[in-house]
């Protein structure tokens, strides 16, 4: 006779949750799928909210407080006569309003939502901490963009949304070789990967190719996030492999190899030079909108703008007209990325074989980070720069039945 105990089966209504195997349903348990859906509409919820109140409090600043804080910057006791100081010193000031304004919509999103999903491994303090230099670096980077921006316009007249565009692009291509080196080890722990076996099969992957990979990096997300993600980030001698360690330590090494290669079809599909191509024509038409309503806003005595005058207090109108039309912009460019997606997903099939691994992937994926594997097709339409995990899972599927 022993101590030991057979456990009874569990009752009908006790029984474990089954995977449904469907790519609606990305391998999930009802149980998972509900949650997944239900983070997914919180997410929605706290992104529809976050551009409205964007919009509002921008208005606001444009057509109420802009004029009489300028007046007050000029006139009251700053004496700020210099329009370069104004400038500044308006748009730190609306930068803060707005920073504190969307602080607790922020930490609902950022903090309270994601540690309700179990998703986050923050502290409070951790959370602040990151939210602040999220701020300041934005900050310190408009501190530059828009003194440019109306060193043009005062300075070149009438073509300065043409020369701010070529301005864009410049920027883009610079802002693309220091993400991986100075921006993101500003908030993530990022060192050279020391694993032999999957540094030679991403290298295999990129042979033939014409990519010049300087390095395969693992990024500390697991301080972050339980979410997995990789990345090609970089441009020229700063490209490199950034691999989190959620997945690393959660995905195999086929399965990492699948994510893999379908950053290394957006290279070889030559996506990240179409869209910084778009971008250029994107931010002309962006700068040219502005242009137009800018000169029919302010009253000149001329009959024709004086773009030299161009008022200080304008500089909420500019942030205004330029998240609007980024938001307004934005479904077209979703439909774009998705396209590209889909081929990098389509090349990422093609170059390993390993279906199985690709599944297997993305079925992790929707899990680890609660995905809802399908999504209304309006919030796909106006908010997704991914296609759903079910209709990735459809083309595998496809692909292993031919």
């Amino acid at each position: 006779m022993t101590d030991e105990t057979q456990p009874s089966p569990p009752a009908p209504d006790e029984q474990p949750p089954t995977e449904i195997a469907s790519p609606r349903t990305a391998g999930m348990t009802g149980e998972e799928l509900a949650e997944a859906r239900r983070y997914g509409r919180y997410e929605l919820a706290c992104t529809l909210a976050d551009k409205g109140l964007d919009v509002a409090y921008l208005a606001v600043a444009a057509l109420w407080l802009a004029l009489p804080i300028d007046l007050w910057l000029k006139d009251g006791p700053f004496l700020l006569d210099h329009r370069w100081a104004r400038l500044l010193t308006l748009f730190v000031i609306v930068t803060a309003g707005h920073i504190g304004v969307s602080m607790p919509l922020s930490f609902y999103a950022g903090y309270l939502l994601e540690h309700r999903f179990g998703l986050s491994t923050l502290t409070v303090g951790r959370w602040l901490w990151r939210y602040v230099k999220r701020n300041l670096l934005a900050l310190g980077f408009g501190m530059l963009i828009m003194p440019g921006l109306y060193a043009l316009i005062w300075y070149t007249g009438p073509l300065w949304w043409l020369l701010a565009a070529g301005a864009f692009f410049v920027v883009s291509v610079l802002l693309g070789r220091l993400l991986p080196v100075l921006i993101l080890p500003l908030f993530y722990k990022i060192e050279k990967l020391d694993a032999p076996e999957l540094a030679e099969r991403i290298g295999r992957l990129a042979e033939g190719t014409g990519l010049s990979i300087q390095g395969v990096y693992r990024m500390d997300l697991s301080e972050e996030t339980v979410k997995a993600n990789a990345m090609l980030a970089g441009l020229g001698r700063t490209r490199r492999v950034l691999l989190g360690d959620t997945l690393l330590d959660g995905f195999a090494p086929e399965e990492i190899e699948v994510i893999f290669a379908h950053e290394i079809g957006h290279h070889v599909l030559r996506h990240i030079r179409k869209m910084i191509v778009a971008g250029v024509l994107y931010s002309t038409a962006g700068f040219m909108i502005c242009d137009a309503l800018l000169t029919g806003h302010v009253p000149f005595a001329a009959a024709e703008a004086q773009y030299a005058q161009m008022p200080v207090h304008t500089l909420p109108l500019v942030m205004l007209i330029l998240t609007v039309f980024a938001m307004l912009l934005e479904p077209l460019q979703n439909a774009v990325s998705r396209r590209y997606e889909r081929q990098s997903d389509r090349y990422a099939l093609d170059r390993t074989g390993a279906k199985d691994a690709y599944v297997s992937a993305f079925r992790k994926l929707a899990r680890l980070n609660k995905d809802d594997p399908d999504p209304h097709p309006l919030d796909v339409l106006l908010f997704h720069s991914h296609p759903p995990i079910a209709q990735r899972l459809t083309m595998a599927d496809e692909d292993r039945a031919e």
